[in-house]
């Protein structure tokens, strides 16, 4: 549990910091734990004073005495138990607060690595664990001792067979968590894959239902979710086993408490009170051992969860790190030897890239589709992290600036337009907030004008405030694509990434497309454009060809294109010869 409390691991220190922040909140909590299970000896002490005292003597304001401070004490206690629950409600939700912005920004550097994640899922079964009845279970189980003592304080024999019970019902306790950690750590794999699953479907489903695909998607969906159902269900059953065992077993033990106790009443061992507090004792000392049978579920998988949670961190640990501000960057952009290959696919998606690019100048990149272009343009625009080599901007890596930092400086438009739910100015502005700067409207209307897109915005029925659902619902593609120019442009960055930004343009739009790029390059800013049409690359100063990863070609632009019509007309086959005028006539005359 410590390591579940306290994780240890280099780059998991803010999930530490956020849970010592809690520790006051779990501090507390133990000290009311430790009062409410003294105050459960409440009903044994006023049972056996009843009995060996009131009943014998018939001391009417004894009975009364001892019932007011009965009934104040179990006040206390319900008090007491009411406030600490509040207490790990209380750290619940304080980790909510200081982690979950953190978890998210996590989440989004996973995503550039190619990785996905239910991390806000797994935070909150950890969550859930930590102010669920499963903590209180474990607040409560070092007491289980102190009713132990007061069972061999009643009589040895008594405290023999609470130790044997307990010992039965913890050997129950043990079995059950062998048996149902590993399927509900599957259960919640396999849950984890359904979901996702289910997420994409949902993303596309216009293209589910326009390709004929809702069957077949609803049947893989059926199997995954009926997978993950039938291991969770055999958790839960396995669970229900040992947890009718443990309440039988209980049920048992506290039954032979009480022929016991009456056994050694009858031989003047005990007294008469002794016998049903007994039964109580050994009741309160096995109590927290099936709660914490009954909360084990919520236990493991918030202990899954919050490893999930480590091993993001970890993984990320450089996102937060503390950098030094860098001075603006011109465009200056060398990239040298890069390589990228996705989990599961048998080749690199690329291999060994290295360009340069100078303020001011713009490079076209052309191939066959699969040749690693849009690879490139991810890593280029800081989306996606190379597992080999270096990109730099002004000379500074790219991860020497913060993120946002970075994409600062960077316009970014990939082959999707991706824009978001919000106006149409907003999603220009990339979402900033008025209050990072007054000029952010007009600097949403510059970016606009810049790629050609202001008046096709202006005759939106509201302009720039028109809403957008997700993935720009709301704008055909053309138009999207002219707002994710406009989105790219914002800000006057120092290095352009346009990844096939003519690929639902119509002759209007491609011109204000090559007006918006000569615009950027000629104010100093290194323009990177991916095409297959040729009309953007003719501007273009330099000219890279992918192929299978690699850059098979990169120069100036005509050099490397009189090497692609020398390569073209040493594979063109020779033309026929003609043939003579008699030769002609022969092979007439043979037809």
């Amino acid at each position: 549990m410590r390591n579940l409390i306290l994780p240890a691991a280099p780059g998991a220190e803010p999930l530490a910091e956020a849970v010592r922040a809690c520790r006051p909140h779990l501090i507390w909590a133990a000290v009311f734990s430790a009062l409410v299970n003294l105050l459960y000896l409440t009903p044994t002490l006023y049972m056996m004073q009843v009995y060996d005292r009131v009943v014998p003597t018939g001391g009417l304001t004894t009975l009364a005495l001892i019932t007011a401070v009965t009934v104040f004490a179990l006040g206390t206690l319900a008090v007491l138990d009411w406030l600490r629950g509040r207490l790990m409600l209380r750290a619940g939700l304080r980790l909510d607060r200081l982690l979950s912005a953190r978890i998210l920004g996590r989440i989004v550097d996973m995503q550039a690595r190619g990785a996905g994640g239910q991390a806000l899922r797994d935070f909150d079964q950890a969550r859930g664990a930590l102010s669920g009845p499963g903590m209180l279970a474990l607040f409560d189980a070092p007491w289980t001792p102190i009713y132990l003592l007061c069972c061999f304080l009643l009589h040895p024999a008594i405290g023999v067979l609470t130790l044997v019970g307990g010992a039965v019902l913890f050997a129950l306790a043990w079995m059950n968590e062998r048996d149902a950690r590993p399927r509900i750590e599957e259960a919640m794999k396999l849950q984890g894959s359904a979901y996702a699953a289910q997420e994409a479907i949902a993303s596309q489903a216009e293209v589910v239902r326009a390709l004929g695909m809702r069957s077949a998607s609803i049947a893989r969906q059926i199997d995954q979710r009926r997978k993950a159902t039938v291991v969770q269900a055999g958790a839960q059953l396995a669970g229900g086993r040992y947890t009718g065992a443990i309440k039988f077993v209980r049920l048992v033990v506290q039954s032979f408490a009480l022929g016991l106790a009456a056994l050694l009443a009858v031989e003047h061992q005990i007294s008469a009170g002794a016998i049903i507090a007994s039964s109580v004792l050994l009741s309160r000392a096995v109590a927290p051992i099936e709660q914490l049978v009954g909360a084990w579920p919520s236990l493991v998988q918030g202990r899954a969860g919050w490893l999930a949670l480590t091993e993001l961190f970890v993984r990320t640990a450089s996102a937060e790190r503390e950098r030094t501000a860098l001075p603006p960057p011109r465009g200056r952009l060398e990239a040298s030897n890069l390589g990228v290959q996705f989990p599961e696919t048998p080749t690199p998606q690329l291999r060994g890239v290295g360009l340069s690019l100078t303020p001011g100048q713009t490079l076209g990149i052309v191939g066959q589709s699969g040749s690693g272009k849009t690879t490139l343009a991810r890593v280029l625009a800081g989306a996606l992290t190379p597992q080999a080599g270096k990109v730099r901007l002004d000379g500074a890596e790219f991860d020497a600036r913060d993120g946002d930092a970075l994409a600062r400086w960077i316009g970014y438009m990939p082959q999707t337009p991706s824009l978001f739910a919000g106006t149409v100015k907003e999603n220009i502005s990339r979402f900033t907030p008025r209050s990072e700067g007054d000029d952010v409207d007009q600097a949403a209307v510059r970016a606009a004008t810049a790629a050609g897109a202001h008046e096709m915005i202006q005759r939106l029925p509201r302009g720039y405030d028109t809403p957008l659902g997700p993935f720009g619902q709301g704008l055909s593609a053309g138009q999207a694509q002219r707002v994710a120019l406009a989105r790219a442009l914002f800000g006057e960055p120092v290095l352009l990434v346009l990844d096939e930004p003519n690929a639902n343009l119509d002759q209007d739009g491609e011109a204000a497309l090559m007006k918006a790029i000569l615009s950027a390059a000629a104010r100093g800013a290194a323009v990177m454009v991916i095409a297959h049409r040729a009309g953007v690359l003719a501007r273009v100063d330099h000219l890279m060809v992918m192929e299978d990863g690699k850059a098979r070609l990169y120069g100036p632009r005509e050099e490397v294109l009189a090497t692609l019509r020398e390569e073209r007309e040493a594979v063109r086959p020779p033309a026929p010869e003609k043939a003579s005028a008699p030769q002609a006539r022969k092979q007439g005359s043979r037809a």
